[in-house]
C-alpha cells in the first residue's frame, strides 16, 4: 500500500533557527535508504509557502480568484512529500520515525487513495 509522508514544519521555527533541522544531505541519505529497501515510490520538496499562488472559485461563482501566497495564514507548512510503498501502516510509521523531517518538524503519514 502506498503512503505519503508529509514533511511538516513550523515557519517561525525554521526562520528563527530555533530548531536545528536536518540538512539536504540527511534527506538524500534517507532517500537512498528508502530506495535500497525498495519502498521509495516518489516525492518532492517544495519552495517556501510565500512562493505559492492560490486559485479559488467562490461557491456559486464561475470566475477564478487568484491570490499570491498561501491560502491560509498559518505557521505550519508542508515542506515536501515522500511516497512509499509498504505492507502496512506500521511499516509506514517506522519509516516516518526514521525521516530527518521528524526532527525539528513532524511527519504526517497518510494512506494514498488509488483509483
Amino acid at each position: 500500500m502506498k503512503y505519503v509522508l508529509l514533511l511538516m514544519a513550523n515557519l517561525e521555527d525554521v526562520r528563527c533557527g530555533e530548531e536545528e533541522g536536518p540538512g539536504v544531505e540527511e534527506f538524500m541519505a534517507f532517500d537512498a535508504e528508502l530506495e535500497k529497501a525498495g519502498v521509495l515510490a516518489g516525492g518532492f520538496a517544495l519552495e517556501d509557502p510565500e512562493t505559492g499562488v492560490t486559485v479559488r472559485i467562490p461557491a456559486g461563482g464561475t470566475d477564478a480568484v487568484v491570490t499570491s501566497g498561501p491560502y491560509a495564514e498559518s505557521r505550519e507548512f508542508v515542506g515536501g512529500t515522500i511516497v512509499i510503498d509498504v505492507a502496512d501502516i506500521d511499516e509506514a510509521l517506522a519509516w516516518a520515525a526514521k525521516c530527518p523531517g521528524a526532527r525539528g518538524g513532524w511527519v504526517e503519514v497518510r494512506a494514498m487513495l488509488e483509483f
